[in-house]
C-alpha cells in the first residue's frame, strides 16, 4: 500500500494556481463560462493527490462524491425555483410586482425609488443582471433626463439589483451559500436581513441626501411607460397576484421546510396562470421545465420575462457539481485544510474568521473573475474553522454571501462587474463609490463579527 504524504501549502497552490489562471484565461480573454476552467482544475487536482500525495483513485472519487451529495439539497431545490419562476412569470405574478414597483418614481426621491424599485424588481426576478439590464436601464434614461451624473444613477441600479439578488430565495447564490455552508435555505435568508437592511438603509439615507438637489427636476418617464404599456398589454394585473409569494412566506414563517414550500409555490402559481392568465395545462407544465417566453413587441420587457424553468438551472446545477468537485479532491487530500490553516493562524477569534473569509471571497471575485467561486472555494475552506469555534452555519453563508456575491459587481473583470458596465456603460470603477450597499454590506458584517452582534454560538453537540 503506497504511504500517503500531508499536504502542504505548496501541494495545495498547485491546482489553486491552476483554477485561478485557467478561470482568469477563460473568463476575462476567451470569454468561456467558467466550468472546463474548473475541470481542468479538477484533473490537476487529482493528479496532485494521486502522484503527488500517495492517494488512489477510489478515494478521490469518493471524496468528491461525498461532497457532492452535500450540495444535493440546493440543487434540487434550484431545480425546483426554476419551476417556480416559470409558474410565477406566467401567473402574472412577478409582472405584477415589476409593474407596482416601477410607479413609485417621483423626482425628489428618484435615486432612492431607483434603489427600492430594482431591489423589488430583482427580489422578483432573483437575478440582479435581468434587473439592471432591463428596469436598470430604463432608469438610467430617467436619470439621464434629470441631469443626474450617470455613474451615481448605476450605484443606485447596482445596490437595488444586489439587494434583491442576495435575499431572493428565487436566486441562486442564495441557494448557494448555504450549500456550502451546510445551512438551511430559510435560516440563510432570514439571518441575512441582521447585515443587509441596516446596511441598505443606510445606502437608502445617502441616496436620499445626493438625491435632495434634483428635487426641482422634470422627471421623464418615457421608458417606464413603455415598460409598463408592455406589463399591461399582455398581462391582467392585480394586486391579488402578490399572493403566491405571500403563501410561501406563510409556509415559511410555519416552518414548512424549504422544498415543500417551494413546490407549493409552483402549483399555487400555475392555478393563478390558469385563473387570471386563461394559460392551458400544457402552457403551465411547458413554462415550468422551459421557461416562460413572449413576444410582446416591446424588447425590454421580452429581456426582463423570458426567463425561468427547471432548464434554466442547469447552468448552475452543472457549475455547482464541478465547483463540489473540485473541493472534494482539495479536502479529501488535505489540501484544503492546509491552506485554510495557513489563514487560520491570524484568525484566532469571531471576527478576525468573518474578516478573513470576506476577504477571501473578495480576493476570488478579483483573482477567479467569478461570483459563484467567491462562494464556493472560501466556503469549502472554512466550514470546518466555524465549527471548530462553536459557530452556526448560517454565519458562514451569511458572511459568503457579505463577501462574495455583494462585491462581484465592483470589479471590472469579474463576470458581474463586465457585465454591469456592458448594460448601463458605466465603469465598475466609476460607480462603485456610489454602489453604498455592496460597500456597506461587508464592513457591518466585519464590525458584527468583532462585536458579537447577531452572532450565536451553536448549542452544545450531544456525546
Amino acid at each position: 500500500m503506497k504511504t500517503k504524504k500531508q499536504a502542504t501549502i505548496g501541494h495545495a497552490l498547485i491546482p489553486i494556481f491552476v483554477l485561478v489562471s485557467s478561470l482568469f484565461v477563460g473568463i476575462v480573454y476567451l470569454g468561456t463560462d467558467a466550468h472546463i476552467p474548473i475541470l481542468i482544475a479538477i484533473i490537476v487536482a487529482a493528479a496532485v493527490g494521486i502522484w503527488g500525495l500517495g492517494y488512489t483513485w477510489g478515494e478521490i472519487e469518493k471524496g468528491a462524491i461525498e461532497t457532492i451529495q452535500m450540495s444535493m439539497q440546493a440543487i434540487l431545490i434550484l431545480m425546483v425555483i426554476g419551476t417556480v419562476v416559470g409558474s410565477w412569470i406566467l401567473s402574472g405574478t412577478v409582472p405584477a410586482m415589476i409593474y407596482y414597483g416601477l410607479q413609485i418614481l417621483s423626482p425628489g426621491i428618484f435615486l432612492v425609488a431607483t434603489a427600492i424599485i430594482c431591489a423589488i424588481v430583482s427580489l422578483a426576478t432573483g437575478s440582479s443582471w435581468t434587473t439592471a439590464g432591463t428596469v436598470g436601464i430604463a432608469l438610467m434614461g430617467v436619470g439621464q433626463g434629470l441631469g443626474m451624473p450617470a455613474y451615481i444613477v448605476a450605484g443606485a441600479v447596482v445596490s437595488g439589483a444586489y439587494f434583491g439578488d442576495k435575499i431572493s430565495p428565487l436566486s441562486d447564490t442564495t441557494n448557494l451559500a448555504p450549500a456550502m455552508a451546510g445551512s438551511t435555505l430559510f435560516e440563510h435568508i432570514k439571518y441575512m436581513f441582521w447585515t443587509t437592511i441596516p446596511s441598505f438603509t443606510i445606502a437608502l439615507i445617502l441616496y436620499g441626501i445626493i438625491g435632495a438637489r434634483y428635487a426641482g427636476s422634470q422627471l421623464d418617464t418615457s421608458n417606464i411607460n413603455v415598460i409598463l404599456d408592455g406589463i399591461a398589454a399582455n398581462f391582467n394585473i392585480s394586486p391579488i397576484l402578490f399572493l403566491p409569494p405571500v403563501i410561501v412566506i406563510a409556509l415559511v414563517v410555519m416552518k414548512v421546510p424549504a422544498l415543500p414550500g417551494l413546490i407549493s409555490g409552483t402549483v399555487v402559481g400555475g392555478i393563478f396562470a390558469a385563473v387570471f392568465q386563461g394559460a392551458g395545462l400544457g402552457d403551465i407544465i411547458n413554462t415550468a421545465h422551459y421557461g416562460f417566453e413572449i413576444e410582446s413587441g416591446v424588447e425590454m420587457v421580452d429581456e426582463l420575462l423570458n426567463r425561468g424553468g427547471l432548464d434554466s438551472m442547469m447552468w448552475t446545477v452543472s457549475l455547482i457539481l464541478l465547483a463540489m468537485t473540485f473541493g472534494g479532491i482539495m479536502e479529501r487530500t488535505g489540501m484544503l485544510h492546509s491552506i485554510a490553516a495557513a489563514i487560520l493562524k491570524l484568525a484566532n477569534n469571531t471576527g478576525s474568521l468573518v474578516t478573513a473569509t470576506i476577504l477571501t471571497s473578495i480576493a476570488i471575485n478579483i483573482l477567479a473573475a467569478d461570483q459563484y467561486l467567491a462562494i464556493v472555494i472560501p466556503g469549502r475552506m472554512y466550514k470546518d474553522a466555524y465549527d471548530e469555534m462553536g459557530l452556526e452555519p448560517r454565519l458562514l453563508s451569511r458572511t459568503l454571501e457579505d463577501g462574495g456575491t455583494l462585491t462581484s459587481a465592483l470589479i471590472p473583470w469579474n463576470t458581474c462587474g463586465a457585465y454591469m458596465s456592458s448594460v448601463l456603460l458605466v465603469s465598475p470603477l466609476a460607480y462603485a463609490p456610489y454602489a453604498f450597499l455592496n460597500l456597506i454590506n461587508p464592513i457591518v458584517a466585519i464590525i458584527y463579527g468583532f462585536t458579537g452582534f447577531s452572532i450565536k454560538k451553536q448549542e452544545p453537540k450531544a456525546e
